[in-house]
């Protein structure tokens, strides 16, 4: 017997207040990304004080972001009900969104301590990841961001998927596709993969970053497409056939779209948006290599220019010290007047 929601979304409450295991399961990606950057950032002597202060700005910021993201693009389901607009423990943040409000967090932070964006951005990149792979199993939780309907047999049989993850996967009165859990593997493939490439001596400043963006937006592009709950507009008829087409080779890997309610259009937001994301970040590290912009490679040392400019003061206890004056030499004695004197 299967029931709507096989795991209780509330861990425990503290008297009225229920603690959800989705806010949870996002501290602990946060928490992740921040073991990820500390440790990365102690081979370039950046104290971890540094990431905790950049973690506790930049998790507010993203969620923030991510919660503008989604409720602007499902404005009438929120128009008439501005409290469910910071019901954030139900879902419905976009990671799109959450990496918006992170960036522009980091930009004004970095600036403040003095750090260059794209040396900083390139330590926090397999962090991100990490954040999002954990992150996903809180849509797990909530039963949210699954894909189309699939035969029990296909999630027991072809994915030998333990019976919790199954059992969750019966929403309504189907098994869905597990696509939390497609995202969060690729996601896992994206940090082994930066950290293998940013110990590469060719890797330059800010293409750890930018990889990033392109790893994710492609596991993003086509597993999109087989959610049910996706962002959409209406496009052209062109567009939707061109995106269509590039996502043909997962049929032939047996795998159908999810649907989409043509109410929000025939075009999915995260689709679009993603092949946008390659091509400008593919884009961006070719000019800037033609360029020579990015002069520093990911391994040269990162210095924060407050810091070297702190150093490069004279500290006042040295300009103000007295300088004892040089002490005369204390005449040597003659011996031959010493003995004179005793005869």
């Amino acid at each position: 017997m299967f029931f709507s929601l096989a795991i209780n979304p509330v861990v425990f409450s503290i008297g009225s207040l229920p603690v959800h295991w989705y806010g949870l399961i996002l501290g602990l990606g946060a928490l992740a990304g921040l073991f990820l950057a500390i440790q990365e950032g102690k081979r370039f002597n950046i104290p971890q004080e540094f990431f905790m202060d950049m973690l506790l700005l930049g998790v507010p910021s993203a969620i923030i972001g991510a919660r503008i993201y989604f409720v602007a693009f499902k404005w009438d389901d929120y128009k008439d009900n501005w409290l469910d607009i910071f019901k954030v423990w139900n879902g419905g943040i976009a990671i799109y969104g959450a990496l918006i409000g992170a960036i522009i967090c980091g930009i004004i932070y970095f600036r403040y301590k003095g750090y260059p964006f794209w040396r900083i951005v390139d330590i926090c990149a397999p962090g991100l990841l990490a954040g999002q792979m954990i992150g996903r199993w809180g849509n797990f939780i909530n039963q949210e961001a699954y894909g189309g309907v699939v035969e029990e047999s296909f999630l027991r049989d072809k994915l030998h998927l333990p019976d919790f993850i199954v059992n969750q996967m019966y929403i309504g009165d189907a098994f869905h596709h597990p696509t939390f859990l497609y995202e969060s593997l690729w996601s896992l493939l994206g940090i082994l993969l930066l950290m293998v490439l940013r110990r590469q001596k060719f890797v330059r400043a800010g293409e750890i970053f930018l990889g990033y963006f392109i790893w994710y937006s492609i596991g993003r592009f086509f597993i999109e497409a087989l959610r049910t709950d996706s962002l959409g507009f209406n496009g052209s008829s062109g567009l939707a056939s061109f995106i269509d087409g590039l996502w043909s080779p997962m049929k032939w890997l047996g795998f159908e779209q999810g649907y989409l309610d043509p109410a929000y259009g025939n075009v999915r937001i995260s689709q679009l948006l993603a092949l946008l994301i390659i091509v400008a970040a593919i884009i961006l590290i070719i000019v800037r290599r033609v360029s020579g912009q990015p002069k520093d490679h990911y391994s040269d040392p990162i210095i924060s220019t407050k810091s070297a400019a702190a150093d490069a003061v004279v500290p006042e206890s040295a300009v103000n010290t007295p300088q004892k004056a040089p002490q005369p030499a204390r005449p040597v004695p003659d011996p031959s007047e010493d003995k004179e004197t005793k005869e």
